[in-house]
């Protein structure tokens, strides 16, 4: 797709095709056909409605021919994807028209008549917004220049958005799932008038995986998978690694998801399988309460573009996006996938942060995301309802071959569209200078109801429409389907026993470890991650919730939890939808949230919903989530839709198994009221919390599945009042801190979620069921109900009982918490079912990620961890000293405080991090980037101190900050080298920032302060395992001469670890002598014996000697690779031994009070 061969040496750089001219398609004199003929060409996607519909209006009412941008540009903006004409058309089903729309239905759910009014946007805008809370935040005071930081009270409003890009993702998964990122996170921005990204959420949903010499029983190697798509394998690693890889780099850490693998020839016959598949994104962002409302457009305003330019990619996708994947199509498919840059994304970003941080001033108007349909969507959404003229040519582009139909419909990357005053265009036009990000000004709003782009260089107008007729309301679609019968069986398992039957389940990829998916993204950047994937003491991914912070200064937060339940569809929709939401809410119900009722939700839908029979399956789901969310007081406030979920396999059409994604968000009063999955203190009780109906069916299940079968009932939920008093109930356990720990029963059911539980405690269990009559020992232990375990301390299980009485919760007493590494045993009526050590069935668990790593990252790594993990120990992690908070009255300083630059360059994202860490020990910080240095700005001189961010500065182009270096080096060296010989100067480099102190040779320096030969210096290079690495590492503190070490020396510290080039290199092996013989490599990874290591995932770069850090002889500068800036908050650990988690602070703010005291002197 993105290779071509030259036939002979190149001779110019100049475009070597010329613009194709506009064209008109002649409409007047061949009606109908000639709209036929087009949309064949350019694979517009019209279906007979459309095309009728389109030659009227051309022929008819405006009385001309379109041009081939119109025609393009309405096939894009009126799609299925853009216009959800389903969700909002007329359903006839079973020969009856139904009385609401599925729009409608869901829509019920936010005026229900117990959902609280906590919504601020629903069902409009990029976003939906839910009432937050007033909080403290850390913003530069004077934006947009060179400035101090400031704490600034504001209200922040929980924000959630959520959106597939599975059509791009199934043909080139990498590109596609980075897009699908991007455009998720320009929804963010766009909210309002410009809204803050915190995380991401991401979830893959794809065929049977064939992973090479891992075979299972359940997936049928007979089967044929099509020649334009990527494999179910290829999708799960690529799409993951695009997603991953996007959020790395613009600094947006990924903290929740799900992944499903499946393919099955159903008893009717027909094959269900993701060939299609399913590539989710969602994000949690916060929307200041001062920018809430978008602006309407004012006659005279300017219309302008912010972001990267346009080239010849993402042709047609919006209406790619609306039809069913075709090998025969194959040649517009792959022109319809978009390319991801999340280097322009985090500078864009840096407009609208610093706009949005102007408060009053903030000169966006109303700002819309580019996505489906480019330009020439989202372009006339800005300017919409009283129109807009603009000049294509000011239009930054690329690739000067475009045509203006290329430029106008193209759907390149990294671009939003924003209104301002014209006032305010040099302001903005001066933020983007200091960021060095594209801006263009388009043209005006001209009041005329009109969308016109004429081209200033021929004089021509390829676009001149009437936005009431192309955007306004438009007559409602009409769909017509009915129920078919789904042909069942009985599950028959033969003569499977409860061993094989787990073997089975614990291998399955939604059920075992997502170990694979978490290893590789950041989970940590900005600093305000209370709660991500991983738990426990040996970070096991299995949180049920996710948790993120409003800021650094305060407690209050935002939740969120995923349900889906997309097999259980295949036998009943209408369980589906419920059982979906009973998912979302069992996982988010071990964290204290406002209130059940203001939990808010977005619902993604992807079906083939206009295939025989499915949409009258969607429209029995929307009614049963319609009817149970009302029951509760839930509600959906957004979402979107994918209904072209088929592709075409050898003639034939294969459905996905159609899927509700319920993303729950919420808002947290204290972010460190949350119960985590994995157990903590043997001899503790495990009890399940459930609705008390009795039932264990294995319809839909994991135990089916894995014996490829679906069988006949499914779980359900059967009260919604039941399962709202379960909800209150852990509730109330958890703001009274009475559970220790807590995991929803899903997936693979009791058995399986009582054992991740002790896999993420690395204890062992035992548990003594006994069975209810007529329930055998499998569907006990396989059934997933809805439930929640808790684990209880017997000193607080009478409490707990009560509780749970006055709630009318069932309740059962599962078994008892065992010591660390110990059995896994299981008793059912007495009789022995499973025995056998908690390591091997963790194995059997890890197994099918252990498999996926091997093919993603160096296969020694790979097994080097899997063979590791069987002998790990609970880390101990001693303390020297005692981590005491920040005096106060550092803070209430007015003069006199320590000032230091936290500098950034293009693509760093770790500066507000690190100045909320240097800011908690009462420093003074800046925000400086170096084009303010090479404007003049603000020199270093003014400074103490000197802090490199961490990130992707320049993407990591020609390897990890040598872009960022050259820029010093060739420009601003005499100011540099000034700052660091004065002996009152200290400089802390974190990542990114530590590669570039490397490359600039501050450390570890040679001898009388001067800097070693270029030929000698050492620096940090790809990681071992050949990816980027996502870990909490243990880091051991060894006498040095660092100063910002001082006092911490024989402590071992636990440590956000994110980076891809981390393995410090030393070219000269005298070199390396001399730094181990000079104390200056002072932080060193460790194992669980604290001991430095070169082992992985201890080390996580394979460094030498364990180095995770180099400083100055003298001290005064360190660059580590880890990140203690995410570490200065006791929430924001994910982990802590008991020891260090009775302190009243954090270990690591001691490194930044260390700064404080020296700059102070």
């Amino acid at each position: 797709m993105t290779e071509m061969e030259y036939k002979e040496p190149l001779v110019t750089f100049g475009a070597p095709v010329a613009p194709v001219p506009t064209k008109t398609v002649p409409v007047m004199a061949e009606g109908k056909k000639a709209l036929e003929k087009v949309n064949e060409e350019l694979g517009l996607g019209f279906d007979d409605w459309d095309l009728d519909y389109y030659t009227n209006l051309f022929a008819e009412r405006m009385g001309r021919d379109p041009t081939d941008c119109e025609v393009f540009d309405m096939a894009q903006s009126n799609s299925e994807h853009s216009r959800h004409w389903f969700f909002s058309g007329r359903q006839v089903i079973d020969g009856k028209e139904m009385p609401e729309s599925l729009f409608k239905l869901v829509k019920e759910t936010v005026h229900g008549p117990k959902a609280n009014d906590n919504s601020i946007i629903a069902f409009h805008d990029n976003s939906s917004v839910i009432r937050g809370f007033p909080t403290r935040a850390l913003v530069p005071s004077l934006p947009g220049v060179p400035c101090p930081h400031t704490v600034k009270s504001v209200t922040y409003h929980p924000l959630l958005t959520a959106e597939t890009h599975n059509f791009p993702s199934g043909i080139a998964p990498f590109p596609g799932a980075e897009t699908g990122t991007g455009g998720r996170i320009r929804d963010v921005q766009a909210t309002g008038r410009g809204a803050h990204v915190i995380a991401g959420i991401s979830a893959y949903c794809v065929g049977s995986l064939h992973i090479p010499g891992y075979d299972v029983p359940w997936e049928d190697k007979t089967l044929t998978y099509p020649s334009n798509m990527a494999t179910p394998l290829q999708i799960e690693i690529e799409a993951s690694n695009g997603a991953s890889d996007y959020g790395n780099k613009f600094g947006e850490p990924v903290v929740c998801g799900f992944t499903r693998s499946f393919g099955m020839t159903l008893p009717s016959g027909e094959r269900r399988e993701w060939i299609k598949p399913i590539m989710f994104t969602a994000g949690i962002g916060q929307l200041d309460d001062e920018h809430k409302v978008k602006g309407m457009p004012e006659k005279g305003m300017a219309i302008v573009k912010v972001g990267g330019p346009a080239y010849r990619i993402g042709l047609g996708g919006g209406a790619a996006s609306s039809r069913l994947s075709d090998a025969a199509q194959a040649h517009l498919d792959f022109d319809a996938v978009q390319r991801g840059d999340a280097e322009m994304e985090n500078k864009m970003n840096r407009i609208i942060r610093a706009c949005i941080n102007l408060g009053p001033d903030n000169p966006i108007h109303a700002i819309h995301d580019q996505g489906a349909g480019g330009n020439g969507n989202v372009l006339k959404e800005i300017c919409e309802p009283i129109g807009g003229r603009m000049d294509v040519r000011k239009i930054l582009c690329g690739d000067k071959s475009m045509s203006v139909r290329e430029i106008w419909g193209a759907e390149y990357q990294e671009n939003n569209a924003l209104l301002t005053t014209m006032d305010k265009l040099p302001l903005l036009e001066q933020i983007a200078e200091r960021e060095n990000a594209p801006m263009a000004h388009l043209g005006e709003v001209t009041g005329d109801g009109r969308v016109v782009l004429f081209d200033s260089v021929d004089g021509s107008t390829p676009v001149d429409l009437e936005l009431a007729l192309v955007l306004g309301e438009m007559p409602k679609k009409v769909f017509t389907d009915e129920h078919d019968e789904m042909a069942t069986k009985p599950l028959d398992l033969g003569r499977a026993g409860v061993k094989d039957a787990l073997e089975r389940v614990l291998t399955l990829l939604s059920v075992g470890s997502k170990r694979f998916l978490v290893n590789k993204v950041d989970r940590s950047v900005s600093g305000l991650i209370a709660r991500q994937q991983c738990v426990g003491p040996l970070h096991t991914p299995l949180a049920d919730c996710a948790v993120v912070a409003q800021g650094f200064e305060t407690l209050t937060g935002v939740a969120t939890s995923v349900g889906e339940q997309p097999i259980i569809g295949l036998l009943s929709a209408a369980a589906m939808a419920r059982m979906t939401v009973a998912e979302a809410l069992t996982n988010m119900c071990s964290t204290r949230v406002t209130s059940l009722r203001d939990i808010k939700a977005s619902g993604n839908w992807m079906w083939a919903a206009k295939m025989k029979g499915e949409g009258a399956r969607m429209y029995d789901a929307c009614v049963a989530l319609r009817d149970l969310l009302c029951e509760l007081g839930v509600a959906v406030d957004g979402g979107k839709d994918s209904l072209s979920m088929a592709a075409s396999v050898d003639g034939a059409k294969v459905k996905c198994p159609g899927a509700l994604v319920f993303t729950a968000y919420c808002g947290v009063p204290d972010v460190t009221k949350v119960a985590t999955p994995d157990l903590k203190k043997a001899g503790s009780s495990l009890l399940l919390l459930h609705l008390g109906d009795g039932k264990h069916r294995l319809g839909g299940s994991s135990l089916a599945h894995v014996y490829s079968q679906l069988g006949e009932e499914t779980p359900d939920v059967g009260s919604g009042a039941k399962l709202g008093a379960l909800f209150e109930a852990m509730q109330e356990l958890v703001g009274d801190g009475l559970v220790l720990a807590a995991h929803d029963r899903s997936d693979g059911g009791l058995i399986v979620a009582a054992l991740e539980m002790a896999f993420a405690g690395n204890v062992g269990i035992e548990l003594e069921l006994a069975a209810p009559k007529g329930v055998d020992a499998i569907s006990l232990l396989f059934a997933e109900e809805v439930g929640v375990i808790v684990e209880v301390a017997a000193a607080q299980l009478a409490k707990v009982n009560a509780v749970l009485a006055k709630a009318g919760v069932a309740h059962d007493v599962l078994g008892t918490v065992g010591a660390v590494g110990a059995r896994a045993r299981v008793t059912v009526d007495g009789k022995v079912v499973v025995d056998r050590p908690m390591v091997e069935l963790r194995d059997v668990w890890e197994r099918t990620s252990d498999e996926l790593e091997l093919l993603q990252c160096n296969p020694a790594c790979a097994r080097a961890e899997a063979k590791g993990r069987r002998t790990r120990q609970n880390p101990t992690w001693p303390l020297t000293f005692t981590p005491t908070p920040t005096p106060a009255p550092r803070f209430a300083l007015t003069s006199g405080k320590p000032r230091v630059a936290v500098l950034r360059e293009e693509g760093s994202n770790g500066d507000r991090d690190m100045a909320g860490a240097l800011y908690a020990a009462g420093i003074e910080t800046w925000d400086v980037t170096v084009s303010d240095l090479l404007a003049g700005r603000v020199t270093l001189d003014t400074f103490r101190g000197v802090a490199f961010v961490g990130g992707f500065s320049y993407a990591d182009v020609l390897d990890s900050a040598k872009g960022w270096a050259g820029k010093i080096k060739f420009n601003l060296t005499d100011q540099f080298e000034h700052f660091r010989t004065r002996p009152d100067t200290f400089s802390l480099g974190v990542c990114n920032g530590c590669q570039l102190m490397a490359l600039l040779g501050w450390v570890p320096g040679g001898d009388d302060d001067a800097l070693l030969p270029q030929a000698k210096q050492p620096r940090f290079v790809h990681n071992e395992s050949g990816r980027f690495e996502s870990r909490y590492s243990a880091l051991t503190v060894l006498k040095s001469n660092a100063v910002l070490l001082k006092g911490m020396e024989g402590s071992t510290l636990g440590v956000w670890v994110a980076h891809g080039e981390g393995k410090v290199h030393f070219p000269d092996k005298q070199v390396e002598k001399d730094v181990l013989a000079h104390d200056q490599a002072p932080l060193r990874y460790a194992d669980d014996t604290n001991m430095p290591t070169e082992t992985y995932p201890f080390n996580p770069n394979g460094s030498p000697h364990g180095i995770a850090a180099l400083c100055s002889k003298d001290g005064r500068h360190l660059a580590l690779m880890p990140h203690p800036e995410r570490c200065f908050v006791k929430w924001q650990l994910p982990w802590m031994p008991e020891h260090q988690a009775e302190h009243d602070a954090a270990p690591w703010l001691q490194l930044f009070q260390n700064a404080f005291d020296f700059a102070s002197k």
